[in-house]
């Protein structure tokens, strides 16, 4: 069966994009799919921790890589990718908008999608003043007053940022506690700047050019009110779409693909980076180094399934003397 292409990527985030520029480089033919390009680089507006590069926005990062990807060959198409499969040495890629695509491997890196809480204005200020990453984003709120959306674990990391960051930050969660641990919620409260609002929801987040309030409404007593902020963390978990590669690779609870430090997965030819596979840190740098961990594997996989010389692709383990 002759194939269209050498390697096919799933997805035009950081870690795509970055996977998409070494293969190129390697001369291996290379398309990627997506149904955006930048991924989650599209929620932030600013970064300033990616080497080298002092301040940039998501979407200006995602297409300075496409754009380099392009230039050694990479393909980019816009579509969604529903179903894998491998026949023989060969794996057959298919799209919602009909097409079909035929490769000799295939990198995964279609990330994860925050949940976001579906009310009114949250799309409208994604970007300026609504984020889903408090790690990324509370420096550029430092001394203001904002909230946070989060319960259960998914809460520990963004509550302890922000008790050093913000001036006062408005913790709200739908039920008595925010967290079953009631040593951490005391460490919380000893740092002052938490506002505790339980069994409480927001419905609405206002503003004009940026977000300036949030409507919350108590859910047993069913009293509204309004509190001014200049931003809102929304920290509810991630939704992953990983079912249709359920059948080539393994999963944990959470849907994340596990995949080995060189981004190789439970069937060859099948590789992983970014934020589907499971791993902790959530970064575009961490992604992006993925992402080349993975392209170099996939490019040694193919090259010695043409039958070719695995030139160094750079090994720098030591030797044990």
């Amino acid at each position: 069966m002759d194939v269209d292409y050498d390697v096919v990527i799933v997805g035009a985030g950081i870690a795509g994009l970055s996977a998409a520029l070494y293969t190129a480089r390697q001369k291996l033919k290379t398309l990627v799919i997506s149904k955006d390009l930048g991924g989650q680089l599209n929620m932030t507006t600013l970064i300033e921790n990616y080497p080298a590069i002092h301040k940039i926005s998501g979407p200006e990062l995602a297409k300075r890589v496409e754009q380099q990807a392009r230039a050694f060959g990479a393909e980019v198409i816009f579509d969604e990718v529903n179903s894998i499969e491998k026949v023989g040495d060969i794996f057959v890629v298919k799209t919602w908008g009909g097409d079909e695509y035929k490769a000799l491997a295939v990198i995964l890196a279609f990330g994860k999608t925050p949940k976001e809480l579906g009310v009114p204005g949250e799309t409208k200020f994604k970007n300026r003043g609504v984020s889903y990453c408090t790690i990324c984003d509370a420096p550029f709120f430092k001394g203001q007053d904002v909230a946070l959306v989060s319960w259960g674990d998914l809460a520990r990391e963004p509550a302890t940022i922000l008790s050093s960051i913000a001036n006062k930050f408005y913790w709200i969660f739908p039920s008595e506690k925010p967290i079953h641990d009631d040593e951490f919620i005391e460490q919380i409260k000893r740092l002052g700047k938490a506002v505790f609002i339980p069994n409480s929801e927001v419905v609405e987040i206002r503003g004009d050019t940026k977000v300036r309030s949030i409507i919350i409404k108590n859910k047993k007593t069913g009293e509204i009110q309004e509190i001014p902020v200049a931003a809102i963390f929304i920290e509810a978990g991630y939704v992953t779409r990983s079912d249709f590669v359920k059948h080539l690779v393994d999963l944990n609870e959470r849907g994340e693909i596990i995949a080995d430090w060189e981004g190789k997965t439970k069937t060859p030819g099948v590789f992983a980076a970014g934020d589907i596979v499971a791993y902790p840190y959530k970064q575009a740098v961490i992604s992006a180094a993925m992402g080349v961990a993975a392209a170099l594997s996939a490019t040694a996989y193919i090259m010695k399934l043409k039958g070719k010389t695995v030139y160094s692709l750079v090994d720098w383990r030591a030797e044990k003397k």
